[in-house]
């Protein structure tokens, strides 16, 4: 089972390192899909420093704004919409040879198609930390049952709740997948004095490295750092979570498709877990990052999660912070104008 994404992944540059590399070309025009009002800011404030002319849209790349793209060899492209086939050869056919998706996950579009028809994809990574503190928030919420003392107070009601909280120290912790987020996680894990496990089909950092299985059975906490790949689509499903211990939690800031949600849900609902704080959900797609008020959500099990007690939904904003949202924007410059240097001719 293979974590890893494409072989192809921009280097991490932190803000200093990237705003050093002086561009020694004429200025070039980049395309920037999908972005909006504090990212268009971002790319308005530097670009000038790396020599670019972007054209900046609010709306994601499709077949009805390929015209915006003419001329420039790469274009920047959010994450929140998925970039059909027809889409990507109608880019190819006005030029684009590059794509910089401002994400680290590439499910939104398909990279194969992509280099079948000439135009390279490359992710963008920044800090690993807020994802990492994000996912320790969401950790002490699950074990604190933060969500229904939340409700109670809303309403006034001040009592002990019926359930007591956990201590992390007194846990185990289970970190599926350690790249740079998972990584940066168990960094922080052990300052609570939690006995961590992880699990990854390569492992690369000074860990207790179990089957996942064992994990599953041996941890209060799971959480979920990997990749979405066919490998790992449902990697929790109905028979993995079935052998998860009693009353464990699962996190999943990851993608939504890693676990199985109509199992998850099950076995919320039968109460062999203890809960689940989840930022990223299956379907989420054209729910998150919309207003939904005055309207009926349209995942029936969105919809069921965010009605148990023992569950946390947020709106995918793990890595939304306001470092990490200015090293996206700047290394989406700089592996535009890298390739331009590359490729160019």
């Amino acid at each position: 089972m293979t974590y890893r994404g494409p072989a192809r992944t921009a280097a991490y540059r932190t803000r200093s390192a990237a705003a050093s590399t002086s561009p020694s070309l004429p200025a070039r025009g980049i395309t920037i899909y999908g972005c909006g009002q504090d990212e268009a800011a971002l790319f308005r404030a530097l670009a000038p420093r790396f020599g670019v002319l972007p054209i900046i849209t609010e709306a994601a790349v499709s077949d009805v704004n390929i015209e915006l793209a003419a001329g420039n060899r790469s274009i920047s492209i959010g994450h929140r919409a998925q970039v059909t086939n027809s889409a990507l050869l109608a880019l190819s056919q006005v030029g684009v040879e590059y794509i910089s998706t401002r994400s680290i996950g590439y499910n939104h579009l398909d990279v194969d198609y992509a280099r079948r028809i000439g135009i390279t994809v490359e992710n963008v990574v920044y800090s690993p930390d807020s994802v990492a503190d994000y996912t320790l928030m969401l950790m002490l919420m699950a074990v604190r049952h933060a969500k229904s003392t939340i409700r109670r107070v809303d309403t006034h009601d001040y009592r002990l709740g019926d359930v007591r909280g956990r201590e992390l120290r007194d846990l185990t912790v289970g970190v599926v997948g350690t790249g740079r987020i998972g990584r940066a996680v168990m960094d922080r894990l052990r300052g609570f004095g939690c006995r961590i496990l992880a699990h990854d089909s390569q492992p690369v950092a000074a860990a207790d490295y179990v089957p996942l299985d064992d994990l599953l059975q041996s941890s209060d906490i799971v959480t979920l750092h990997t990749p979405l790949t066919p490998d790992t689509h449902h990697l929790l499903d109905a028979e993995r979570i079935a052998r998860m211990k009693p009353g464990a939690v699962v996190v999943n800031t990851g993608r939504g498709s890693l676990l199985h949600t109509e199992a998850l849900l099950s076995a919320l609902e039968k109460g062999a877990l203890g809960g689940a704080a989840l930022d990223v959900v299956e379907g989420e797609e054209g729910i998150f990052y919309a207003d939904c008020r005055g309207r009926p959500v349209e995942s029936l099990p969105l919809s069921r999660l965010q009605q148990l007690p023992n569950v946390f939904v947020s709106p995918h904003i793990a890595y939304y912070t306001d470092h990490a949202l200015s090293d996206t924007v700047e290394n989406s410059l700089v592996n535009c104008l890298n390739f331009e240097r590359g490729g160019a001719s």
